[in-house]
């Protein structure tokens, strides 16, 4: 039997900002949480920010306590400095949802917009329009990396890890 309610934590992996997404499901109906961003500042050593993220999504995990934690999968980026940069980022937020036990979904921000959007080529706006309308919310979240957190636990509240293989 599958568990009526079920607390998803979304995050969106960077350096400067990471954001987070928090939502409840209960059977089909999804309900707005929390949201936000981790942010750091380029004028800290890179190793204190990579640990003020691990420390605030650790942070985040005790206070929510989500049944399950959901990231986005590190797309290809032209700059290769900000894509190794991002990937340590993505590190410690794994690092963290490991330490917690939690379960874990990745997604690629295709998946995200094919999921929330039902378009692999939707924009941010209309991701953002989506995440307004499904969490019944007054504006669209801000900043950016805090809507697209939303969108990844949205997406991760459509599937179920034991009847699919990502």
């Amino acid at each position: 039997m599958f568990k009526q309610k079920q607390i998803i934590l979304g995050l969106d992996p960077g350096v400067a900002d990471t954001g987070f997404g928090v939502i409840e499901k209960i059977n089909n109906t999804l309900k707005f949480v929390s949201t936000g961003s981790i942010q750091t500042s380029k004028h800290k050593d890179f190793s204190d920010r990579l640990e003020q993220i691990y420390q605030e999504v650790n942070r985040l995990i005790k206070k929510h306590k989500p049944d399950l934690v959901a990231v986005e999968k590190l797309y290809f980026a032209k700059n290769v400095k900000t894509a190794l940069d991002v990937g340590q980022a993505r590190g410690v937020v794994m690092l963290a949802i490991r330490q917690n036990r939690k379960e874990i979904l990745e997604f690629t921000p295709l998946q995200v917009k094919q999921a929330v959007a039902a378009s692999g080529n939707a924009t941010k706006k209309q991701v953002g329009l989506m995440v307004k309308a499904l969490l019944c919310l007054n504006a669209i979240p801000r900043p950016d990396d805090a809507a697209d957190a939303l969108a990844i636990a949205i997406t991760a509240s459509f599937f179920n890890k034991r009847l699919i293989k990502l």
